[in-house]
């Protein structure tokens, strides 16, 4: 059976001509009663109408029917590759998009700042979206953590978005994220489902005690 890469890199020419892909991630929504208008139904989009009207509009399912995917997962089902083969993790597509060089020793952790009570449990999972300038100086207190047998290196992204970069010998990427998703109870802990990615986890868990000092 052939590959829908190889077939469409033997099909593709060169061109001069230039694609502009909009993608209207978070735009949808349901009307607040039976019968009613969504709040894109509502709004005056006079910019998005005239996009409609002059390109060529689809519908994408980046994975599954019924399946909301994360930000890695559905822009890789857009460019036309499949999730459920390719998984690459968030850590790594945010390191390349800051043009972090990435090594065969990395592990890559795409990190939120939150904040949490007296308890420690979160309050807001994305600490009030923080302004860029603060995230870019807690990156860099953070990036002073050591580690032992471990090069530590922390980047912001945008807002409360970052990356986590660990850099030694045998570490593994199948960690489990430690955020709940949900408000009032504390992260979760760092949890490797095999032996190289237990070392990560350990790791992880390390940073995760600097970091609340």
């Amino acid at each position: 059976m052939t590959d829908i890469h190889d077939l469409t890199r033997r099909l593709q020419r060169q061109s001069d001509s230039k694609i502009v892909l909009y993608v209207g991630d978070g735009l949808g929504g349901l009307p607040l009663s039976p019968g009613g208008r969504t709040e894109l139904e509502s709004a005056n989009t006079p910019h998005l109408d005239a996009l409609a009207q002059r390109g060529v509009l689809g519908m994408s399912i980046p994975v599954l029917p019924g399946i909301a995917p994360g930000s890695g997962p559905g822009h890789l089902g857009l460019f036309g590759y499949d999730p459920l083969k390719y998984d690459i993790g968030r850590g790594v597509l945010e390191a390349l998009g800051i043009d972090f060089a990435l090594t065969g020793r990395d592990v890559a952790i795409r990190g939120n700042f939150c904040t949490v009570d007296a308890s420690g449990n979160i309050t807001d999972r994305r600490a009030g979206r923080i302004a860029s300038d603060i995230a870019a100086k807690l990156c860099e207190k953070l990036d002073t953590i050591t580690i032992p047998g471990v090069e530590v290196f922390v980047r912001h992204v945008k807002e409360y978005r970052a990356v986590i970069v660990f850099r030694a010998e045998g570490l593994g990427g199948d960690v489990d994220d430690t955020d709940p998703q949900r408000t009032g109870v504390p992260p979760l802990s760092p949890k490797g489902n095999d032996p190289a990615s237990e070392k990560t986890a350990g790791i992880c868990a390390e940073f995760l005690r600097h970091a609340a000092d």
